[in-house]
């Protein structure tokens, strides 16, 4: 068992001072997770990593119902949060009507590498809501891979299966991915012309 494992079973049973513990302890992954995320954003942005850490962090010990299982059930919330966090800040950038200006979406432009606008980033996080509601552990994977910027292996570890089963569900998800979010676009596009003709 992890120490941070050991901490989260002492935070469940009860334990005052391990919850003090538990910063010290995943801090620095949290802080890796964040920086490899936000060295990504399209250029301008003013959210830093340290700032997206703290406010994850706030969202994880907030919450009512602070109960970790272990180590990956405690990043996968990490992930969740860091995730909520880079979505209501594309919102709140997004001043155009939504689906204004979209363009067209190619499944190899969604890397991990690559700066995503912040249309492109709400279309991506409508469909993952959508996905989760049918596969919710390969939107798990999603979430660990895209918004935290872990690598098959890493995130393969953290939800404790294998390599090859992480590689098969990230091919899935991104094709699942990618059709809802043509989808998503083509629906906005016969919107906006009706509107037009209206």
């Amino acid at each position: 068992m992890s120490n941070v494992t050991q901490v989260l079973t002492a935070i469940e049973q009860g334990d005052a001072q391990a919850s003090e513990e538990l910063l010290p302890l995943v801090y620095n992954e949290l802080r890796r997770m964040a920086a490899h995320k936000m060295a990504h954003e399209p250029a301008g942005h003013t959210l830093q990593p340290t700032a997206l850490v703290h406010e994850a962090w706030l969202k994880l010990v907030d919450s009512p119902s602070q109960s970790w299982q272990n180590r990956a059930h405690f990043f996968g919330a990490a992930a969740e949060a860091m995730r909520r966090i880079l979505i209501a800040r594309a919102r709140r950038k997004h001043t155009q009507r939504r689906g204004a200006g979209v363009e067209h979406l190619d499944a190899d432009a969604i890397e991990l590498a690559s700066p995503v606008p912040d249309e492109q980033l709400l279309a991506l996080n409508e469909a993952l809501d959508r996905f989760a509601a049918l596969e919710p552990q390969q939107a798990e994977l999603v979430k660990l891979r895209y918004f935290v910027g872990l690598k098959i292996e890493e995130a393969a570890d953290v939800l404790g299966i294998s390599k090859a089963t992480a590689t098969r569900w990230w091919a899935y998800a991104r094709a699942w991915l990618f059709d809802e979010m043509q989808s998503q676009l083509h629906e906005t596009r016969r919107t906006d012309a009706r509107v037009r003709r209206a």
